[in-house]
């Protein structure tokens, strides 16, 4: 079932996206050589609690599957849902951090891919065209539309540009739930999907591949990678569905203020 939200549920879910964008650039000023990726977990814990929420992801559970951590840690082929560990980073890695809260009664969920030292021109490319399609499905989350206007315009940015598109994960509804209704893919036809309408509450997330779209799941359940092991760029943003443009809930401008992204110069968005 799909639930649509009030204006009071809605800036209750602000909150929780800006303070999960305010974690992401704490996390951020952690982001260098040598740090491990448990190092930037620990952050995100401390943060998330000092401001009186609880991790969203931490002891989230998926059938029998517990997941341990605060922050999604992935980095370069792995495309999500990586554990953070021991890894400590190396120049030119791309990570990809995903974070979610609970914050007085509402989940908020926001995820950056960031460059480690001096990246590929390849993979500048690549987060440049994954950061502009995730602007460029906003764009389409407007009432009377349809899901898949978000996803076809998701897809066709990104295979234009010579990437694949991950099939088999998708953005979600969210709200008091991580996951709710509906699915959104980053893959489709325009025109097609369960009709978008006002006050709906969605994430959307391009997860992109350099290589292939097919993917494999490590033995821990958990961490999910290119099935050619090439390097992978998400990000994501919390949306509310509007009447002529859609509403922006989370933010990158914390993030933003902190590192150096290598398509600053390339990328306006508000």
């Amino acid at each position: 079932m799909v639930h649509l939200k009030n204006q009071r549920e809605i800036d209750q879910m602000r909150e929780s996206a800006d303070l999960v964008g305010k974690t992401l650039a704490e996390v951020a000023r952690h982001v260098r050589v040598g740090a491990t990726t448990a190092e930037l977990d620990a952050v995100a814990e401390d943060f998330i609690r000092t401001h009186l929420a609880e991790p969203a992801f931490k002891g989230y559970k998926v059938g029998r599957l517990v997941f341990p951590n605060t922050l999604c840690v992935s980095v370069n082929d792995v495309v999500v849902h990586g554990i953070p560990g021991e890894y400590e980073m190396k120049d030119g890695d791309l990570v990809s951090v995903d974070c979610g809260v609970l914050l007085n009664g509402y989940y908020g969920d926001s995820a950056y891919t960031f460059a480690v030292g001096e990246i590929s021109p390849e993979d500048r490319d690549l987060c440049t065209t994954t950061y502009e399609a995730l602007h460029k499905g906003i764009e389409q989350a407007v009432a009377g539309r349809r899901i898949g206007d978000i996803s076809q315009a998701i897809q066709t940015h990104c295979e234009r540009r010579g990437f694949s598109v991950v099939r088999d994960l998708v953005g979600h509804g969210i709200g008091r739930g991580l996951h709710e209704e509906p699915q959104i893919p980053n893959f489709g036809r325009q025109g097609t999907g369960r009709k978008l309408r006002d006050g709906l509450t969605i994430c959307i997330e391009p997860m992109i591949n350099r290589g292939t779209y097919e993917v494999k799941t490590d033995p821990d359940g958990w961490t999910v990678r290119a099935a050619d092991r090439l390097p992978s760029a998400h990000y994501e943003h919390m949306i509310v569905v509007r009447k002529g443009k859609p509403e922006v809930l989370s933010t990158f401008e914390h993030i933003e203020a902190v590192v150096d992204a290598p398509y600053k110069e390339e990328i306006t968005h508000g």
